[in-house]
């Protein structure tokens, strides 16, 4: 199916200049709310935005009934980007769209809306019959997934969801994502003067370091890891530290393995404070969970199905990163993904190739219209 390559170029650059990093997409959510409705599109938004202390920014969902039978599909693709996103020139040349080289693209992920909004063009002039379908447009996905953590579900009955979000070459498909616990420990001393009584005090630094070296971090398996991403506390070198905090995480793909490791932390840190007479207080965020789609599901078998069709080998995959997906899968969606043709995303390379946009633009477009079932 050929699509309009001029009007996807015009309306990525459109959007692109829609400044909407993490917890400010307002604008972007306005901007797609209007687009819809416009349309003639009811449109539900809701309040995520300032539920997660961001703008005026929401979810949107957007259901576009059905012309032809067959399983409804759910197509999601996130309004926010990473930083440095402001005041972004998207340049094209080539064949290739990329910034100035100061900032990201935003292809990631608008390079996804926009395959979205022009499928629903192509559809609307072809009139070419489409299964039921309906429309996700999540926020803050970048910085924690929490616009897809503060939607209500009971608003979407299509149990199969489709990402329009990743990245490199076309045919990737996750085979197991990785679920991810995070946990901020902080352990309570006493001060005391360093130099003139330091019996008297408990030294905070000292029991973290002790709980630290009691258990390993990195590479715990092939399939498991564990990092410490900051460590702060403490003043003055006079001054016996009384409290220190640390933050590390969890990743695995069974929440199983992530609960073991968390459980031997947990242990180091516990044990650390009592043998030095410490107190120590760990909190542990479900940050997200495995995601391990069904191979057999519905939504598997039709990318598969709609890959090959084009030509392209799916290659199923394991990968640590983490996504809206997770947390789709967690509220029991059976959910698939396809690049866009984006690649070198969240650096100033950034650069989206319309030939490989095309070509998933064919998956999606047969993924609406053919019996995949």
């Amino acid at each position: 199916m050929q699509f309009n390559q001029q009007r996807v170029l015009d309306r990525l650059i459109e959007m692109i200049k829609i400044d909407s990093p993490s917890y400010h997409e307002g604008p972007m959510t306005d901007y797609l709310q209007k687009y819809f409705e416009d349309r003639g599109y009811e449109v539900y938004r809701d309040q995520a935005g300032k539920a997660i202390g961001g703008d005026n920014s929401g979810n949107l969902l957007i259901h576009i009934p059905g012309t032809m039978p067959g399983e409804a599909i759910c197509f999601n693709a996130h309004q926010d980007t990473v930083e440095p996103g402001r005041g972004i020139e998207p340049v094209f040349e080539n064949g290739v769209l990329r910034s100035k080289g100061d900032t990201i693209l935003a292809a990631d992920d608008k390079s996804g809306i926009a395959m979205m909004m022009e499928a629903l063009d192509v559809l609307t002039e072809t009139g070419t019959p489409h299964r039921d379908m309906y429309y996700l447009f999540t926020i803050c996905e970048e910085n924690g997934m929490h616009g897809a953590k503060n939607f209500d579900y009971s608003k979407l009955p299509a149990k199969n969801i489709c990402a329009l979000d990743g990245a490199g070459k076309l045919g990737g498909l996750t085979k197991s994502g990785a679920g991810k616990d995070a946990l901020e420990i902080t352990f309570h001393g006493k001060m005391a003067h360093g130099g003139i009584e330091p019996e008297k005090g408990i030294n905070a630094i000292a029991v973290a370091a002790s709980a630290i070296s009691r258990v390993k971090f990195g590479r715990i398996a092939p399939d498991t890891t564990s990092n410490i991403g900051r460590i702060e506390g403490g003043g003055a070198t006079n001054i016996v530290t009384d409290k220190v905090t640390f933050t590390c995480e969890v990743r695995s793909h069974t929440q199983e393995q992530i609960q073991a490791q968390v459980d031997l932390i947990i242990k180091a840190c516990k044990d650390a404070a009592e043998e030095f007479g410490a107190t120590v207080d760990i909190d542990v965020d479900h940050f997200c969970p495995p995601h391990k789609p069904d191979p057999n599901s519905f939504m598997t078998r039709a990318m598969v199905k709609a890959l090959e069709a084009e030509g392209i080998t799916p290659e199923f995959r394991v990968g640590n990163g983490s996504g809206d997906a997770n947390i789709f899968s967690g509220h029991g969606y059976n959910c698939s993904g396809i690049s866009t043709g984006m690649y070198d995303v969240h650096t100033t390379e950034e650069h989206l190739v319309m030939e490989d946009f095309g070509k998933a633009f064919n998956v999606i477009y047969r993924l609406m219209t053919e019996n995949l079932d």
